[in-house]
């Protein structure tokens, strides 16, 4: 066997075996960290929380645990599952030392999230150079940017846990608010950066934000070699970004914006002032026209004073749904949404279009949930932030996994990374291929051996029925007790 030069065994796949290991499918996220330099990286970083004596290394540990969550696991404990497979991933701590290492970057969160999130942007940063024109900062500008979608999620917490607080949705938990990078359609967006929130916190609360678009752009490789961002970069979120402070602050970095924009009873009065020639169709998600549905401009008819200058209203409306349940700021039987935006050039249905692909923030909100965000496994605050660091590692190697491969645009179904495969090692390329069509070794059976066969029920007498003068059962000795030897007399 070859000696291995990362944290894993090097191994191949031999599809013609009969033996199999479960969660073998792993491997590609382990290939995939390996040959990026996650686990190198992630060691470098991590080398202040490492003991003088320590057999394990914290950047094997966090990246085990985050390959435990990305193949489903919600919990510390559930890396257990790489434990029972040394062969595949190698020497894997225990319990005790997966908590262990929780509680000492708990200890120093900020120190530790830092860290974390550095060796997150120099893996990126060599992930996009290696994907070449198929990166997604590849010839970006501003009339082609980078995406990047703001939206927040409710994380439900069954038991007491610090900090955890009843939503707005009359539930009790927390109130993450995180970042995606969008890569389009055909992709699958990765994350950059994720603030846990008390479940108190606000929808819109500027300050959030700001900062999860701070720590966003900090991932981005053009910004980590010191260029000018502008308006390359479109940030894109809901109504919970419509604010004065967000707006303005977005405005003052010069970067692009796509941001949701609440309704009030005057821009709807003004929208009954637009004529029908007003109106434009708009699109659907393939760019076709879509019955039904108009969008207009209202940014001349409104004091926007108060607002970033350059900003943009953008109004929707579209027959609803049968069934759906009309707001009091709809109009005519019509459903209303509007949006703002600074993006000087375009028609106003593909900015719309590229607006409401937002949509897809959602289905990369979900994936985290599937790979460990749902639930937050551990007591503390700070523990807990340790943990959504693990979940974003996790997602990001998942997220590489499936977009570096020979189809980027094909992403395996969840759950793909258990399927059961065989163990071969590296060692011996000359070794000879095992034949197909091999069986299993069946004992061979003598011909004067006899064939027992089950007996017909039709055939059987039928039993006789108990009555009252059944024989009762001799008496017989109580069994000995169990482990009491019973010698002959």
């Amino acid at each position: 066997m070859l000696q291995p030069t990362g944290f894993y065994p090097p191994l191949k796949v031999d599809t013609t075996a009969k033996r199999v290991v479960s969660n073998a499918g792993a491997v590609l996220l382990v290939a995939t960290a390996g040959k990026v330099g996650l686990d190198r990286t992630l060691s470098a970083a991590l080398s202040p929380w490492r003991k003088q004596w320590a057999v394990l290394d914290p950047g094997k540990i966090l990246l085990d645990l985050a390959i435990s969550v990305a193949v489903g696991g919600d919990c510390l404990a559930d890396i257990s599952v790489l434990r029972s497979e040394p062969a595949v991933f190698g020497r894997v701590a225990s319990d005790p030392t997966v908590s262990r290492l929780v509680d000492a970057l708990a200890a120093t969160p900020v120190a530790a999230l830092a860290a974390i999130n550095q060796a997150r942007a120099t893996v990126r940063e060599r992930v996009w150079k290696l994907a070449g024109q198929d990166a997604p900062d590849y010839q970006i500008s501003a009339e082609r940017p980078l995406v990047i979608d703001l939206d927040a999620t409710l994380i439900t917490s069954h038991s007491e846990k610090e900090l955890a607080a009843p939503t707005y949705k009359r539930g009790y938990g927390f109130h993450p608010l995180g970042s995606w990078v969008d890569h389009g359609p055909d992709g699958t967006g990765e994350p950059l950066s994720m603030m846990l929130r008390p479940g108190r916190a606000g929808s819109n609360t500027a300050a959030d934000h700001i900062q999860v678009t701070k720590d966003a752009l900090r991932q981005l490789p053009f910004t980590r070699r010191g260029g000018r961002i502008g308006r390359k970069v479109l940030i894109r979120a809901d109504g919970g970004g419509g604010t004065h402070e967000f707006l303005g602050w977005l405005a003052s970095q010069g970067l692009s914006y796509s941001v949701g924009f609440g309704l009030s009873q005057d821009i709807v009065d003004n929208i009954n002032l637009i004529p029908e020639q007003g109106w434009t169709p708009a699109y659907d998600g393939d760019g076709r026209v879509r019955d039904g549905a108009w969008v207009t401009e209202l940014t001349g008819m409104l004091d926007l004073q108060t607002w970033p200058p350059g900003m943009r209203l953008i109004v929707r409306a579209e027959r609803p749904h049968p069934g759906a349940q009309l707001r009091f700021t709809d109009l005519d039987g019509n459903r209303l949404t509007a949006f703002v935006t600074n993006t000087a050039r375009g028609q106003l249905a593909d900015l719309e279009l590229r607006h409401r692909h937002r949509a897809r923030c959602e289905d990369r909100i979900r994936n985290a949930k599937d790979t460990g965000l749902r639930n937050l496994p551990l007591t503390a605050f700070a523990q807990n932030q340790i943990w959504v660091a693990v979940v974003a590692v996790g997602d990001r190697v998942d997220r590489v996994a499936a977009d570096v491969g020979a189809d980027r645009h094909r992403r395996p179904p969840l759950g793909a990374e258990t399927d059961p495969a065989a163990i071969v090692f590296h060692g011996r390329d000359d070794r000879p291929p095992i034949p197909t069509g091999l069986a299993a070794p069946v004992r061979p059976c003598p011909a004067s051996a006899p064939v027992h066969h089950r007996p017909d029920p039709a055939q059987c007498p039928p039993a006789p029925h108990l009555t009252t003068n059944t024989p009762t059962r001799p008496h017989q000795e109580d069994p000995p007790e169990r482990g009491i030897r019973h010698l002959p007399r």
